[in-house]
């Protein structure tokens, strides 16, 4: 028996950019064991993997693993996995079944490009300022200090379906030199229990770079990541949405994998909408 693994770029319109996920369509006979067996093989931070559901109504239920452990969610490969529905089943709108929730998504023909564009709504996020203590040990693992840090964009943990440490860098030039301790910094989100850290710096109110470390997924850095829900839930939490916004996020351009993701924001609403692309890679069968 094989099992069939596409392979997308999602965030991106260049298969050479974005992040890159795997996407098993057919997932129903497939055990936890067999589903994270093909998440190593694969060595993406995610695939996304359909363990049922229903064509016609255009719901599916949906688990996410990395190679090293499920996780709850993940919007790449959300996006990812929906590109790929769009593509068999034609455009429109499908509704996920995920660990962390009901995932509607809407995907549309990008008129310029034709390739397809999917939209997420995250499940309702919320954000809390981080204790010292957890702010510190994450420093430390980064080889940070508080004066790397933004003093007008507290430290928080944000949730969209997992959660995350929310950093802001003070400048670009700390943004860009990210050189951490992968174990001490695993160990110290394994402790706290944050999927990402999501490091960010804002260029404009309309505009933020972003990076994510993943050590606990085995990866030493996610170019684009469903972090940006949470981060929506952030902007939201301390009064920098005061009306429905659209606010880029531009990822993953420090290693070399330049990722574009909009967010749409709105402070009566406690969800997210994450908006990008999602170009096919490669498929392979195991």
């Amino acid at each position: 028996m094989t099992t069939e693994i596409l392979r997308y770029s999602a965030f991106t319109h260049d298969p050479a950019g974005g992040n890159r996920a795997g996407v098993v369509l057919d997932a129903a006979g497939l055990d936890d064991a067999a589903m994270l067996a093909i998440a190593a093989e694969v060595g993406y931070s995610e695939t996304a993997f359909v363990t049922g559901g229903d064509v016609g109504r255009r719901r599916f239920r949906v688990r996410y693993f990395s190679p090293l452990a499920e996780v709850a969610f993940c919007g790449h490969a959300t996006v990812a996995l929906a590109v790929a529905l769009a593509e068999r089943l034609g455009p429109g709108e499908v509704v996920l079944d995920t660990p962390a929730g009901e995932i509607p998504v809407s995907t549309a023909l990008d008129g310029g490009s034709g390739a397809v564009r999917a939209t997420l709504t995250s499940v309702p996020t919320r954000s809390r300022p981080a204790l010292p203590a957890e702010r510190d040990a994450a420093l430390r693992a980064l080889g940070w200090t508080t004066a790397d840090l933004d003093p007008a964009l507290p430290a928080h943990v944000a949730f969209g379906g997992n959660d995350h440490l929310v950093l802001a860098a003070a400048s670009r030039a700390r943004l860009a030199d990210l050189d951490y301790d992968f174990d001490d910094l695993a160990e110290v989100m394994r402790r706290y229990g944050w999927t990402t850290v999501d490091l960010v710096w804002r260029e404009s109110a309309e505009r933020y770079h972003a990076r994510n470390p993943f050590p606990v997924g085995g990866v030493v850095e996610d170019p684009a990541t469903g972090a940006a829900a949470a981060f929506g839930g952030y902007l939201r939490e301390l009064g920098l949405v005061t009306g429905p916004a659209a606010i880029a996020i531009r990822q993953g351009e420090d290693m070399g994998r330049t990722s574009e993701l909009l967010i749409e924001v709105s402070p009566t609403d406690p969800r997210t909408r994450v908006t990008g692309q999602a170009v096919p890679v490669s498929q392979a069968s195991v």
